[in-house]
């Protein structure tokens, strides 16, 4: 209505009209997402007990381990380009709901410039399972933040850690990985662990492939694939098939 021209309004209301659609199919696509994670979970709420004294201070989970020091150089093509993900365990920690938590500094590079920036927190209980205490990420355009989120922190404003690899992995196994109530909310369920697969670095074996959705984006499906001793080595786009896979590991940093 602010607009005088009338094809310039016309063109207003029929994007309106357009984003309404989108945002609608969006939400009924993300409560099948959600209707189907209540169906593996069950009635009972989601609320993790985390005790302290259950943790260590170092991740050694064969499949996600956390050595201070180490990056993981990632690339691949996707739709805006070529990708470079530098997922750097570094010696920061922080404490979470009590947890010593290991710091992750995670820098996406799209053909060469930063879009994102992000500190995540992990930690290891007792019995091997990697927990997600949190992240702060942002996303950049132009060297401008364009947005915050998915940033999380267990125990702030009912935001939980969820567990980002389970120490005994199980074909089957469903799991939330996160828990910030329509800003942070992934799942993951495992389908193998036996894959093998080659990366320009090298082919690894006995893989474990994972499988992971969210209510929040129900269009995104990825399946991922860790090496035992190693982490993350492939992560495949199901829906437009555009990969990333591990270039090269630097240690001792």
């Amino acid at each position: 209505t602010n607009l005088s021209d009338p094809s310039a309004r016309q063109a207003c209301q029929d994007q309106a009209v357009t984003d309404l659609q989108d945002a609608q199919q969006t939400c009924q696509a993300g409560f099948v997402v959600r209707q189907t994670a209540c169906d593996s979970f069950g009635p009972a709420p989601y609320d993790p007990v985390i005790d302290p004294a259950n943790f260590v201070a170092s991740i050694d989970n064969p499949y996600f381990p956390l050595q201070p020091g180490t990056t993981f150089i990632y690339g691949g093509q996707m739709p805006d380009g070529f990708e470079r993900d530098e997922f750097a365990v570094t010696h920061n920690t922080r404490v979470i709901l009590g947890v010593t938590c290991v710091e992750v500094h995670d820098s996406v590079f799209t053909n060469g410039v930063l879009t994102e920036d992000t500190l995540d927190w992990f930690a290891q209980d007792r019995d091997g399972n990697v927990w997600y205490f949190g992240e702060n990420t942002h996303e950049l355009e132009d060297g401008l933040i364009t947005t915050i989120a998915g940033t999380f922190m267990g125990g702030v404003n009912g935001d939980k850690p969820g567990i980002i690899m389970k120490a005994h992995p199980a074909v089957g196994d469903f799991y939330r990985q996160e828990f910030s109530l329509n800003n942070a909310e992934d799942f993951a369920q495992t389908l193998s662990l036996n894959e093998v697969v080659t990366t320009r670095a090298r082919t690894f074996n006995h893989c474990l492939k994972s499988e992971e959705t969210t209510p929040l984006e129900p269009d995104l499906l990825e399946d991922k694939f860790y090496a035992p001793g190693v982490g993350n080595v492939l992560t495949v786009d199901v829906n437009t098939g555009a990969t990333s896979e591990l270039v090269r590991i630097i240690r001792g940093q």
